[in-house]
């Protein structure tokens, strides 16, 4: 598993589901960075969305003891299929067991209720310490040689200058209903601050005035 695969996943839920109060994990590096110093990418994923990140103790399994189990129910459902030919397979048969596991398997500690019928019953713990929007997508880009990132919303392109001194840098974009936030993914910096405005082809950074003729052209 690697760093990348952990956020990409990771993005791909709290777009899919919306952002949660807190995660719990191991200690393996492409988590947490805590013992060797600084911070991964998960972690300052995790911090820009205020999410508290919580680890389990060193040599101490038994804290994830939860999703060890699920994992047990899941091999041993697994064991009754036909053995899959390829990953596809494999994959379509994963998402059979989630069906069933979670709206047509009841669970003893709820009261013979499902997960999902659980799950929909009760309000979500959000992220504390963020002022980010419920509604919000993220997406991990590359700031282009010109300075700018080049972003498709509601079928039409746009372009947002950030700055040609961070040409290259690895960002993440946190974008909401009206604004968007420009991140270094290795240091963590705000790097720009966009108003979405549909009219508009080039949404310049807040941070800084029009420096540029194309910036000023556009206001």
């Amino acid at each position: 598993m690697t760093g990348k695969l952990v956020v990409d996943t990771f993005t791909t839920c709290i777009n899919t589901y919306g952002p949660l109060a807190s995660t719990l994990t191991d200690n393996g590096s492409v988590y947490t960075s805590r013992f060797t110093g600084g911070r991964n990418e998960f972690e300052y994923l995790l911090h820009a969305l205020g999410i508290q990140q919580k680890n389990g103790h060193p040599g101490h399994p038994q804290t994830q003891g939860k999703i060890e189990r699920f994992h047990q129910t899941q091999k041993r459902w697994l064991t009754q299929q036909p053995p899959a030919p390829n990953l596809a397979a494999l994959q379509a048969q994963l998402d059979q067991f989630a069906l069933v596991y979670n709206t047509q398997r009841p669970h003893r500690a709820l009261d013979r209720a499902t997960p999902h019928q659980a799950y929909n019953a009760r309000p979500k713990a959000k992220p504390g310490g963020t002022t980010i929007s419920g509604h919000y997508r993220l997406r991990f880009d590359k700031v282009d040689i010109h300075g700018g990132v080049s972003l498709r919303r509601a079928g039409r392109m746009h372009h947002l200058g950030i700055g040609a001194a961070n040409r290259g840098k690895p960002v993440l974009l946190l974008i909401d209903e009206t604004t968007i936030t420009v991140i270094d993914r290795t240091t963590g910096e705000i790097l720009s601050a966009h108003t979405i405005n549909p009219t508009k082809s080039y949404w310049r950074n807040n941070q800084k005035s029009p420096a540029d003729g194309r910036a000023k052209s556009e206001q």
